[in-house]
């Protein structure tokens, strides 16, 4: 350690001299309280240190001290189901050691129990060759999380002692014979959150992740290994919408980030995922979530620190082969958090006042995304999905970080406050929004569902966006000037609009609708549309086939809340379809002879 002394404190930035022996990214204990901070920025032997805890009271003349380690996490046994802070404390032992629900200044806290023991399952045996990567053994950490305690990037060697019992995260499980010696290795790793972790070979991404949500899973999916943008003004539903995908994804494990947002968000996730069961396995939804709080009261540093504490976590979960969805809420607020320690550092601004390197942060945290196959003798395959929040001040979308997000991201959920006042949620535009992984789903869903699902969807698009133009003729010369076919298109838009589009996340059936759930929804407006339009060539009444099919559209729009284990009801409408609209025909004196 190198001792230093403040010269200026100016908010989360603190200055130091005789810092010459410092590296930019290294960890400082900063005041009397030794709070902890980060060197990002090195003019001669004074070094600027944005510190995650709260400056106040910490002034010129005070000690710094450097440890020569960057922001790292520990990784290991125990990390699952808990809540850390932004720069991975524990936030239930913090509030237990210090006896108060706000964060004290200067607590050191190790992020995992270091006391708790647990049971190591070898995986190998003494004589085997290993490498970075290769599983060395099992640990049960909750009902769906096996945690793999993996050999440490960058090591290799012959297993000299392995055994399967019972040791804490900082025992001695396993030693291996190595070019340079025999080396002892626990269940315990850590890792500089600011630096992505190796992997052998990045895959393509191709099999589409399921939420649940009818407006993403059909005409704007992402994959497992994509990244998504969710922007929108405030009181959209950007929040409930990754909520929901957090609840919902067919993903094994969830990192959900709370970034600069509201306290009480936080608390909802905090009281609903342990009361949530997860539909696969039958378990609490913690079972298989780590959540980061550095909400908008909490130190702004640790916000920007937030982000890549909790896709580090992530990869490491990926390098085990497990599927992974990192939400953070929101993007917005960390580059708040980057624009102000760059105003207090006097960088030069760029649009708006952020960092002129605020594109190439966000690519870079994008990128730390994807579908891997991750080291080792194994080829695991794992994904990391990202889908981050963007909140743009008074909803404009021109902003910067929502501009520079969408350079990077392949999905865009764009977010309307004009269907949000109409109570239409998930309140995303059909018309603004965009999945370029559209063309991949549908041709990978074709094959696994064996229908045409890419027509059904091309289809339902179509019909929308004839609406659009539709609506501007109805608004400029009425509705009378529409032929009938064009008022039917009309009615079957507001079908798929408020029928299947519009999805209650607080109801109990509605809140996920499985695939083939989709697929018989859809494909009923659909063939409504189809046979209507059938009837009108044959010369019926658009009012006829209206007046004659109230009943019929009433059980249409009710299917959202027919339960997964009754689906054969909406085959049964199907059918009916066809029955009632030919009856029509037949009545108008007009049939297919």
């Amino acid at each position: 350690m190198q001792d230093g002394r403040i010269i200026k404190v100016s908010g989360p930035l603190v200055m130091a001299e005789n810092m010459s022996e410092a590296a930019i990214q290294d960890i400082c204990y900063v005041g009397e309280l030794g709070v902890i901070g980060e060197i990002i920025e090195m003019r001669g032997d004074v070094a600027s240190i944005q510190v995650y805890e709260e400056t106040a009271g910490i002034g010129p003349g005070e000690p710094v001290k450097t440890t020569g380690e960057a922001l790292s996490v520990e990784l290991g046994p125990g990390i699952v189901s808990q809540m850390f802070d932004g720069i991975q404390r524990p936030l239930d032992t913090f509030r237990d050691a210090t006896s108060s629900n706000f964060l004290a200044r200067g607590v050191q806290l190790p992020a995992l129990d270091h006391e708790k023991k647990w049971w190591f399952d070898a995986a190998v045996e003494v004589g085997a060759e290993v490498s970075s990567g290769d599983i060395m053994g099992t640990v049960q950490e909750t009902k769906l999380i096996n945690h793999k305690i993996m050999v440490p990037n960058g090591v290799s060697g012959k297993v000299k002692k392995i055994a399967s019992g019972e040791f804490t995260i900082d025992e001695i499980v396993y030693v291996l014979e190595t070019a340079d010696g025999e080396k002892e290795f626990t269940m315990l790793q850590k890792w500089p959150v600011r630096r992505g972790r190796p992997v052998k070979e990045k895959l393509n991404p191709e099999a589409p992740m399921i939420t649940g949500q009818r407006v993403i899973d059909t005409f704007f999916p992402v994959v497992k290994g994509g990244a998504a943008a969710v922007p929108g003004p405030f009181g959209a539903g950007k929040t409930v919408v990754q909520h929901q995908i957090a609840k919902w994804a067919d993903v094994d494990l969830v990192v959900y980030v709370g970034c600069g947002e509201r306290g009480n968000e936080m608390t909802d996730v905090l009281n609903e995922f342990p009361e949530l069961i997860d539909p696969t396995t039958g378990e609490s939804l913690m079972e298989r979530t780590i959540l980061i709080a550095n909400t908008s009261n909490m130190p702004v540093a640790a916000r920007e620190a937030s982000i890549y504490t909790g896709i580090t976590i992530a990869e490491y979960f990926r390098d085990m082969g497990y599927n992974i969805a990192i939400m953070a809420d929101s993007t917005s607020r960390w580059a708040e958090a980057l624009r102000e320690m760059s105003g207090r550092l006097e960088e030069m601004p760029g649009d708006e006042g952020y960092p002129a390197y605020l594109g190439s942060r966000l690519a870079e945290y994008y990128e730390r995304a994807g579908r891997v196959i991750a080291l080792g003798s194994e080829n695991r395959e794992g994904s990391i999905t990202a889908i981050s929040a963007v909140s743009p001040s008074g909803g404009d979308t021109s902003e910067p970080v929502t501009q520079n997000t969408m350079r990077v991201v392949k999905v865009y959920w764009g977010l309307s406050a004009t269907l949000a006042q109409q109570r239409h949620f998930p309140s995303i535009d059909w018309l603004a929004s965009y999945s370029l992984y559209s063309s991949e789903v549908g041709k990978f869903l074709d094959n696994a569902m064996q229908i045409d699902w890419s027509a059904l969807v091309s289809e339902g698009m179509r019909i929308l966006q004839d609406e659009s133009q539709l609506s501007e003729i109805v608004r400029l010369v009425g509705i009378d000037s529409l032929s009938e076919k064009d008022r039917l298109t009309l009615e079957v838009a507001k079908q798929i609009r408020e029928d299947y589009l519009q999805q209650n996340a607080f109801d109990d059936v509605d809140t996920f609708t499985s695939r083939e759930k989709q697929q018989k929804m859809l494909s009923n407006i659909l063939t409504f549309n189809k046979e209507g339009q059938r009837a009108l060539e044959l010369g019926a009444y658009l009012k006829e086939i209206i007046d004659g099919t109230v009943t019929l559209r009433d059980r249409i729009a009710r299917s959202k809340y027919v339960s997964e284990d009754e689906l054969e009801k909406l085959d049964q409408i199907n059918q009916d379809i066809s029955t009632e609209i030919q009856a029509i025909i037949a009545e108008g004196g007009m049939t297919n002879d």
